[in-house]
């Protein structure tokens, strides 16, 4: 008998749709034997979960640009692994992979899900398994597409990112710096600020949670030429805000309202967007899966990048498969420092 019929697979899975924020009671927690895989198959031993504030959308209801997460289904994550077993020459024993894992231990592939489910060999002489979760990962990727194509910076415009401390928001203010823009950040809380300015050398940042009028005054004083980028992580308020400093022919990338996505209500939606007639500006979504034939040529770049010391990342480990439905929560709340990662096993 195999000892992989021993393995017994804890899964987390959605057992209700979420109105508002998720809690722990909206999951179940189930356990699966684990069996050989068939011809063509892996079994991936999964290390380390990405949580991302993009979950929060996979569990609704609804067209959107990915399926909802089903009911009873285990919920869907990026994560890295280690193959623990392989009837699929291109993958071997003991190679580290990225892909959707799911939020549990182990993840079967079938054959005719290994395209589907993303997953590819990583190199971890290159970058950590946390950095392959963030700079070298989706968020990484979903920053370096979303400024580099959909916000096209010049060298010497001024780009702002709000989440700047976050997962995609590092990532953007780096590169942006990298390309010759003055970058200000926006993020809650002093430290957050401190740590973009002084680690990785943005030229300021304002904190959002200083007073009610703190992203209207910075802004002001931190940008003083106005806007020519606006990377936005958050929605709300803040893009309100940033609306009224855009110059002429700006590019604003919708990443992400964090601001609004567990709302029982409807949606805010920017009061000021004839600030976009006005100055002839754009703005656009992105999607980072759209990149997904390009991303090997970021991962290159920036791996260089971490390589030779001028970018950084920071990761906010949190550590048991268990502790899932409060760790998710850590997104919403902001109490997360730095890219948001769930440590499943050691290697």
């Amino acid at each position: 008998m195999s000892t992989l019929n021993a393995i017994v697979n804890h899964q987390i899975r959605l057992a209700a749709r979420p109105v508002g924020l998720p809690t722990r009671d909206g999951w179940s927690f189930t356990e699966e034997a684990l069996t050989e895989p068939l011809d063509g198959g892996v079994i991936v031993k999964t290390l380390s979960l990405s949580l991302d504030p993009a979950m929060r959308g996979w569990m609704n209801e609804g067209k959107s640009y990915i399926p909802p997460v089903g009911i009873g289904e285990v919920m869907r994550a990026g994560g890295v692994g280690k193959i623990i077993a392989s009837k699929n020459p291109a993958f071997a024993v003991g190679d580290y992979v990225s892909g959707g894992l799911g939020v549990q231990e182990y993840l079967q592939v079938p054959v005719d899900q290994i395209k589907r489910s993303g997953l590819v060999k990583i190199d971890l002489s290159i970058g950590t398994v946390n950095q392959w979760l963030n700079v070298l990962g989706m968020p990484g990727m979903t920053g370096y597409f979303g400024l580099m194509d959909v916000g096209q910076p010049k060298a010497g415009e001024t780009v702002v990112v709000s989440g700047a401390a976050g997962a995609v928001g590092q990532t953007v203010g780096q590169m942006a710096k990298i390309k010759g823009c003055r970058v200000v950040g926006i993020a809650g809380g002093k430290a957050k600020c401190d740590w973009v300015v002084n680690e990785l050398g943005f030229d300021a940042c304002i904190d959002y949670k200083a007073s009610p009028s703190s992203v209207k005054e910075g802004l002001k004083e931190h940008c003083p030429k106005g806007v020519d980028v606006y990377f936005d992580n958050v929605g709300g308020e803040i893009l309100d805000t940033v609306l009224t400093r855009i110059n002429m022919k700006a590019r604003i990338i919708i990443c992400g309202a964090i601001s609004q996505y567990n709302n029982t209500t409807a949606v805010q939606g920017p009061k000021n967007y004839l600030s976009l007639l006005v100055n002839r500006a754009r703005m656009e979504g992105i999607v980072v899966f759209d990149y997904a034939a390009r991303y090997h040529l970021a991962v290159a770049e920036m791996a260089g990048y971490l390589k030779d010391g001028r970018m950084k990342s920071k990761e906010d480990v949190v550590v048991g498969l268990n502790t899932f439905p409060e760790t998710l929560i850590n997104l919403f709340n902001g109490s997360n420092f730095g890219k948001l990662v769930l440590q499943v096993a050691k290697d």
